[in-house]
């Protein structure tokens, strides 16, 4: 599992515990991803003090933050180390409220304005956002623009997140892990490690919110802090929809060309 070996290379971040090193999985030609050049975590305005020294040894060169101003100004900033370049990319539609919605829960904000989410249902909210981060005009200038960040050697070792780092960082981790020719069942399985690394922090979450609303509708909270299969099976099957497959989706979709590819593996593989 990812996270095993995330821990087995050494680090934890206790602020984002879902945070996780690409590295060790296997890509293109049997090559490996390379460790310590792409990571993943969730926003890091929560990264605790005994955390910045684990960041400090990371050393990003280039953190990418996937979040629209309306989301960061409302976060704790960031705790960085160094000087890395902060890249944002906003991967976001106000047309969507899910987003606004998963902030609100990680922030402990009022959720009533959610209530009409909640009645639509958010498993098929969660759907229709991963169908969108496909066809989103934002959503793939982000992506394309975070998969030529990988590609550029200036770039490495790159950090980048979302708020819970699971959804846009997660797509933007598949997109990355097939360009990088990692088999799709190992991609599935970092997607999916996200919910037993945050398992405590999500009971959490959910105690304080019953707390600050009674008769709270648990069913319509927990399925905007987990991953779950069909979330990542809409993104697949609006690919398959719209491209044919993920390798035209990269062309097309995305506008990655081949020269892209080749210096993402070159950069990020064994």
């Amino acid at each position: 599992m990812i996270g095993e070996r995330a821990t087995a290379s050494g680090w934890t971040l206790v602020g984002a515990p879902n945070a996780r090193d690409l590295g060790g999985l296997i890509g293109a030609e049997g090559r490996r991803v390379r460790p310590g050049r792409l990571i993943r975590t969730p926003a890091l305005g929560r990264l605790t003090d005994d955390d910045l020294p684990v960041l400090a040894k990371l050393g990003p060169a280039c953190v990418v933050d996937l979040r629209a101003e309306s989301e960061v100004s409302v976060a704790p900033p960031d705790r960085l180390t160094g000087e890395p370049t902060v890249v944002h990319l906003p991967v976001h539609d106000p047309a969507h409220p899910v987003f606004t919605y998963v902030s609100a829960v990680l922030l402990g904000h009022d959720l009533s304005e959610y209530a009409e989410l909640a009645r639509q249902g958010t498993p098929a909210a969660m759907a229709a956002i991963y169908r969108w981060f496909v066809t989103g005009a934002a959503a793939r200038e982000g992506f394309a623009a975070a998969v030529r960040l990988a590609a550029d050697e200036r770039n490495v070792p790159l950090v980048y997140h979302c708020s819970a780092g699971k959804d846009r960082t997660g797509w933007l981790t598949v997109v990355l892990l097939h360009a990088l020719g990692v088999d799709e069942a190992a991609i599935r399985a970092d997607y999916l490690a996200h919910n037993p690394l945050t398992e405590s922090l999500r009971e959490v979450l959910v105690d304080a919110m019953r707390q600050r609303h009674p008769g709270l509708d648990e069913t319509a909270v927990r399925p905007v802090l987990e991953v779950r299969p069909e979330y990542l099976d809409a993104a697949y099957e609006q690919v398959r929809q719209v491209h044919g497959s993920f390798g035209a989706y990269l062309r097309d979709g995305l506008g990655i060309t081949e020269e892209t590819v080749a210096a993402l593996r070159g950069n990020l593989l064994e």
